[in-house]
């Protein structure tokens, strides 16, 4: 494989950088599905007192939001909602929704981001928190969405009886989604 002529960036020519993103946006044009899909895999196992596991959550999130006739980027993203708990947490909406957003249009991002807040309705006031706290956002054109996405896409998706599709019925349209041409530059200067 040919490679760059620097070793601090400071030293590389149009070339080289010409280069690097062609072979990135190779890599991601061959491999990004697989690798979120194995992250997604990789979160079998642990429930951390749920009745069953990140994965099959994820899975019962897209399922419903399919049978639902959301559309596939809703599905896809009901799909990743969670992708970031295992590292990222605290703030695994904004990570979810930042892997979404050259993807996914505006409305679908600003769910995704904020979902972790509005699930809060479900449980914050058990932990001494205000279950109200996303009316932070209550003027928002898409509050109601989030709200609705959360209701039907994400509380009530932790049923070990739940008739959920295999992520192998759902890879067509992970791959669609993420084989889109990104709405936003590779560099991102927002």
């Amino acid at each position: 494989m040919e490679t760059v002529s620097f070793v601090d960036m400071v030293d590389g020519n149009q070339g080289d950088y010409e280069l690097i993103f062609t072979e990135v946006a190779a890599h991601k044009e061959r491999h990004l599905a697989d690798q979120l899909m194995d992250t997604l895999r990789s979160m079998k196992g642990p429930t951390f007192g749920y009745r069953i596991d990140r994965y099959r959550h994820s899975l019962q999130s897209a399922t419903r939001a399919l049978r639902n006739g959301e559309p596939d980027e809703m599905v896809v993203a009901a799909l990743f909602h969670d992708i970031a708990d295992p590292i990222a947490p605290e703030n695994h909406s904004a990570v979810a929704a930042e892997i979404l957003k050259p993807y996914v249009d505006e409305r679908t991002h600003w769910i995704i981001r904020h979902h972790g807040l509005f699930q809060g309705y479900y449980y914050f006031h058990h932990l001494g928190g205000d279950r109200d706290a996303r009316d932070l956002f209550r003027e928002h054109a898409w509050f109601d969405d989030c709200a609705a996405f959360c209701a039907e896409y994400d509380q009530n998706c932790f049923n070990p009886d739940y008739d959920n599709m295999a992520l192998e019925d759902l890879e067509p349209m992970v791959r669609d989604v993420f084989g889109r041409e990104a709405r936003f530059p590779m560099v991102d200067l927002a």
